[in-house]
């Protein structure tokens, strides 16, 4: 391997195989999500926040973070890279809190609402692209990055719009078949945000990563995080069914009536 030279701009190269998963994952996140979504509102018109935190969890916690994490793990560098625990964690928790918000916004409150819906997705949108610059900054490794500033407003308009896509698909179908390829959809639309925005960095060879005691890497551990947020999303679908089923039909009808 020809040795790496300060300042030399490194080549990205992508794992297929992780590419693969951080779509699955983002397509059965979102699945889950626009399932959770029918079930917010109960048969008396009021939310039911444990489905809201369900919803989000499946939607910004695993159709979203979960992507991306493993879309980080994907992207290969010629330098060792981990990631840095502390921010890795916040970027979750904000998808997550995130996610929930532009939920209930768009139809916690008995109904869709266009305001609500409009509001959720300039929201989620932002929200997604914070998150992610945040997992890119989480990166420890032995190059800095440049940003080209074009791509960057490429990524936050394809964040916001497949924010809309989402919000709007989650609460106006109702057909299981429509779902599927709704949440086919969204995790075409949360891939190509984050490969765009990875796009817009350029990373530079510097002299040595910067110690970080608090630092998570390793071979496996795409495969971990896609094993672990799918049983989540299982445990998720089983409790949301489970508990919402009886009502799902009342709810339909009281939504369209």
């Amino acid at each position: 391997m020809t040795p790496l030279v300060v300042g030399q701009l490194l080549s990205p190269e992508y794992s297929l195989g992780l590419v693969a998963l951080s779509f699955l994952i983002s397509f059965a996140g979102s699945l889950v999500a626009l399932i959770c979504a029918g079930r917010m509102v109960g048969a008396d018109g009021k939310p039911n926040l444990a489905v809201v935190a369900c919803a989000a969890v499946a939607l910004g916690g695993i159709g979203i973070w979960s992507m991306h994490f493993i879309g980080m793990l994907a992207y290969r560098l010629p330098v060792g890279i981990s990631y840095n625990m502390p921010l890795t964690v916040v970027s979750l928790v904000a998808a997550i809190l995130i996610s929930g918000i532009a939920l209930y916004m768009a139809g916690g409150r008995r109904k869709f609402s266009r305001s609500g819906w409009a509001a959720g997705s300039l929201l989620a949108g932002l929200g997604v692209c914070v998150m992610h610059y945040m997992g890119m900054y989480a990166m420890n490794m032995r190059a800095t990055m440049d940003f080209n500033i074009a791509t960057v407003g490429l990524s936050v308009l394809i964040a916001i719009t497949a924010a809309a896509a989402a919000l709007w698909l989650a609460f106006n179908l109702n057909k299981f078949t429509h779902k599927v390829a709704a949440a086919a959809v969204m995790g075409v639309a949360v891939c190509t945000m984050h490969y765009v925005g990875m796009s817009a960095a350029s990373m530079v060879c510097i002299a040595a990563a910067p110690a970080d005691a608090l630092a998570i890497g390793g071979s496996s551990m795409g495969l971990t995080v896609f094993g672990t947020a799918g049983a989540v999303l299982i445990f998720i679908y089983w409790v949301v069914t489970g508990s919402s089923l009886d009502a799902a039909p009342t709810q339909r009808r009281a939504r369209t009536s």
